[in-house]
């Protein structure tokens, strides 16, 4: 009884829209008032689910994104990208993904890539003969690689749930991240590969790619601080966050001089704005993981899934299958609180590594990012580009296809996401 309330009461909730994070809450409400379980414990499990040192790296993260925003990082990691491959045919689509790549690396966001960089690329695109949708559909796809590519704040999620390390995952990320980056190029490359409108950019001279990248080095060099600094031991992941902010401010004050004292209140509040949403979806979240657990629906459904099938490789397609569903109606952040309770007892009992499982989930939920109904990413792209919805959602489909054939590779062929774990 406790379960059906559970997720009959959120999932009536999301379909007649209410927010996420306000769904997660008066389900799970309802679900503690339907067991006769203390109402005490609610403020006492949302506070602690969201004191731990470990998520304390989520506001900074995203502080280091708005401030490399405010610094202009954006635009020159685009004159960067354009200088050395825009001149070649269809140059534009490996700018956009070569691009996303190199912010989400920085913001560890997907809807914040997708709005820091959309405003400059989409109308870039439309502008050299690509078609509006696809250039949308492109730019939303390319800014899901946000949560592959470290720093993720998916990864650190996913780290404090499974108490799996976020260095691992950081690192278990990069090459599935480039190869969903490649496959992305290829489907774009396929859709407009009939197009006679497209131009083609002037070829950059030697002097003007040296410019370029001298003007974007200190940008490029914010992951080689964070990245470096925690696989060589100097800081935690969460400490690399906090250095990655003053690098950011430093930069952008001193530096790039864009950022001025009068800045400061708005790069202030919109980064508490974005944290304090990530921060109150985790904390409604673990409520809800909390109920599953001790009214044992977690465990029940663990059973069922294995009743289903103990073979490791058919469990891994349900998977597969179960969050891609789940990723058309849940943000990452939820889906994981929700879900990853009731796979960690599967995964550990078919020895299914919950590194390697971290890195295929999040990759699951980044397509998540662009599938509608609540493809957060479509949403931020059209909106910028003010394409209508559901023209884009067509010109998706190749991205979504190809993500699948990526995500099924690394689900399959674990070396993929461990060789670089297992040499750190």
């Amino acid at each position: 009884m406790i379960g059906i309330i559970l997720f009959g009461v959120f999932f009536l909730l999301v379909f007649l829209n209410v927010p996420i994070a306000v769904s997660l809450g008066i389900s799970t409400m309802l679900a503690i008032l339907a067991g006769g379980f203390p109402m005490t414990m609610v403020s006492h499990i949302m506070l602690s689910s969201i004191a731990k040192f470990s998520l304390l790296a989520i506001p900074f993260f995203i502080l280091a994104g708005v401030i490399m925003d405010y610094a202009g990082i954006s635009k020159r990691l685009i004159n960067l990208a354009q200088a050395f491959v825009g001149h070649t045919t269809s140059g534009l689509v490996a700018v956009v993904v070569i691009v996303a790549c190199f912010f989400a690396a920085i913001s560890g966001s997907g809807p914040a890539t997708v709005a820091a960089l959309g405003t400059i690329l989409i109308p870039a695109m439309v502008k050299a003969g690509y078609d509006r949708s696809l250039s949308t559909a492109l730019m939303s796809a390319s800014g899901a690689i946000g949560i592959i590519i470290p720093p993720s704040i998916a990864f650190i999620v996913y780290a404090s749930i499974a108490n799996v390390s976020v260095g691992k995952l950081f690192a278990g990320g990069i090459i599935p991240g480039i190869l969903i980056g490649i496959s992305f190029i290829i489907a774009a490359l396929w859709d407009s590969r009939n197009n006679p409108n497209i131009k083609r950019m002037p070829k950059a001279s030697s002097e003007e790619r040296w410019k370029a990248f001298k003007d974007a080095v200190w940008g490029l060099i914010m992951p080689v601080i964070i990245l470096g600094g925690i696989y060589s031991g100097i800081f935690t992941p969460t400490e690399a966050a906090g250095v990655s902010v003053v690098y950011g401010f430093v930069v952008g004050v001193f530096v790039y001089r864009e950022i001025k004292l009068r800045d400061l209140p708005k790069i202030l509040y919109e980064s508490a704005i974005s944290s304090a949403t990530v921060m109150y979806i985790i904390a409604a979240a673990s409520l809800f993981a909390w109920i599953l657990s001790v009214s044992h629906v977690a465990g029940d459904l663990s059973a069922a899934l294995l009743s289903v099938s103990e073979n490791k490789y058919v469990i891994l397609l349900l998977v597969n299958i179960i969050f891609l569903i789940a990723g058309c109606f849940l943000e990452p952040n939820s889906a994981f609180y929700i879900l990853i309770p009731i796979i960690v007892p599967v995964f550990r009992k078919l020895d299914i590594s919950l590194l390697h499982a971290g890195v295929f989930l999040t990759v699951n939920m980044a397509l998540g990012l662009i599938t509608p109904p609540v493809g957060i990413n479509l949403y931020v792209g059209c909106n910028i580009a003010h394409a209508p919805v559901s023209e884009v959602c067509k010109k998706i489909v190749p991205f979504l296809a190809a993500g699948i054939v990526v995500l099924l590779l690394i689900t399959y062929i674990p070396s993929i996401v461990m060789f670089l774990p297992n040499m750190l």
